[in-house]
């Protein structure tokens, strides 16, 4: 089989002879195998031969244009396969020519930045051809205010590849005041080989430039050279006809009331405004201070007594009580507070601690009231609040009762050998009045 050109996107063909040099009729199948199997076919695939006779059979390679089709020799081969005697089976070879092409993607990202002095771009370039690119990057601007410097400027890619370029932009000088300018500017991704580069179809390749475009800032903005020459215009004014005026009434006014003060005698024993103020000023210190006197005193003493009084009463306290209950497995046992003659204890929040994950049931009573019932094995801690106390009267209990069906493991990771559950009680102790007695 002779050597075969094909270029990417095109189609190229070649034959192939296929003999029956047996003694029986013979069929044949035809695969291609190799680096070009993917892109070549055979045509027909299968062909039936009497004894002495051939057939020619078509290969049509068509490799796609893509930087996955490497420019170069490829080894092609055709196996045929006979049907009858499949030990006589045959590969012919032949060389298959991938012709190369160039194609390169780039990108200018952002196209447009602003800036005082300077900014900085970035170019993305993608090297879509079949064989490997050096490409150069460079830059041109129609006048001559800004430089561009590209980082690197020189980059070789392989087909497929991909690679990242910076680039500076710098105005050769400042803008100081005014409105922005800009300063549009191109970049251009070429092959920088000498022979062959961008050569395809005949045609020499042209890469399309990239617009891009720097807005340069003035460095002071319109609105603060307004500001500025206002407030210059304003110290000029004070300085050349506000201050002389100013003096000039100060002077006069100091004048004339030394001159009144030396017409008018004073007379013995008048107080001086600075006496006067003070005269006024004692009367209002005794004013001041009376609030520290016995009313000041109550007022204090309600501020202290807040907390308390909000509950009820001058000698009403805040109270916790804790009742801690330990129960054999299979045992139920309960704990208790009795509230203390004398007193009402107005429960606001309770918090029951399950520390160790036992199992059974838990339940809650103020003295007859029964609170809540709670099973063991569905909280770790649980907390209640009443915004309104619940009263338990004197020598009434709280009441907690516990029904071990099953003790738990606690944090040494031993499991217990009993349930353990522990409850805290907060509230607001107080007196029981004579009329509630």
């Amino acid at each position: 089989m002779p050597t075969v050109t094909v270029s990417p996107g095109a189609e190229a063909t070649t034959a192939l002879t296929v003999r029956n040099d047996g003694d029986i009729v013979e069929a044949y199948t035809l695969e291609v195998v190799g680096d070009c199997a993917a892109w070549t076919t055979v045509e027909p695939a299968r062909v039936s031969l009497y004894p002495g006779t051939s057939e020619t059979v078509t290969v049509r390679l068509a490799p796609p244009r893509s930087h996955e089709v490497r420019a170069g020799e490829v080894p092609l081969g055709v196996r045929v396969l006979p049907a009858e005697h499949p030990e006589s089976v045959a590969v012919p070879e032949m060389t298959v020519v991938v012709e190369p092409f160039r194609e390169l993607r780039a990108r200018l990202e952002p196209g447009r930045r602003r800036g005082w002095l300077g900014a900085r771009f970035r170019i993305s370039v993608q090297n879509r051809g079949n064989a490997p690119t050096d490409v150069a990057l460079s830059g041109k601007q129609a006048g001559e205010e800004l430089r561009l410097a590209f980082t690197p400027e020189r980059r070789r890619l392989e087909p497929g590849e991909s690679a990242e370029a910076g680039l500076r932009v710098r105005a050769r000088k400042l803008i100081w005041f005014g409105a922005p300018a800009s300063w549009p500017f191109e970049v251009v991704a070429a092959e920088a080989e000498s022979e062959g580069a961008g050569v395809e179809d005949g045609q020499p390749a042209r890469p399309e430039p990239l617009p891009g475009e720097f807005a340069q800032l003035p460095l002071l903005p319109k609105w603060l050279l307004i500001v500025l020459a206002a407030i210059l215009a304003l110290l000029v004014a004070w300085f050349a006809l506000v201050r002389p005026a100013v003096r000039s009434t100060a002077k006069e006014a100091g004048a004339k009331a030394a001159q009144e003060e030396n017409r008018e005698p004073r007379q013995p024993g008048a107080a001086t405004g600075g006496t006067a103020d003070g005269g006024q000023g004692q009367p209002r210190s005794q004013g001041e201070g009376g609030t520290t006197g016995a009313d000041g005193t109550g007022g204090a003493g309600t501020g202290g007594s807040g907390s308390t009084g909000g509950a009820g009463g001058a000698n009403a306290l805040q109270s916790s009580e804790t009742i801690d209950v330990q129960t054999r497995a299979g045992a139920r046992r309960a704990g208790t507070y009795v509230v203390p003659e004398g007193k009402t204890f107005g429960v606001t929040d309770i918090v029951v601690a399950n520390f160790q994950g036992d199992e059974g049931l838990l339940t809650i009573s103020f003295g007859k009231r029964k609170i809540t019932t709670i099973a063991l094995e569905t909280f770790r801690n649980q907390d209640y609040h009443w915004v309104t106390p619940i009263q338990i009267p004197e020598k009434a209990a709280v009441t907690v009762s516990v029904t071990c069906s099953k003790p738990g493991t606690p944090a040494t990771g031993t499991q217990a050998t009993g349930c353990h559950q522990v409850l805290n009680v907060s509230g607001v102790l107080s007196d029981v009045s004579r009329e509630e007695r």
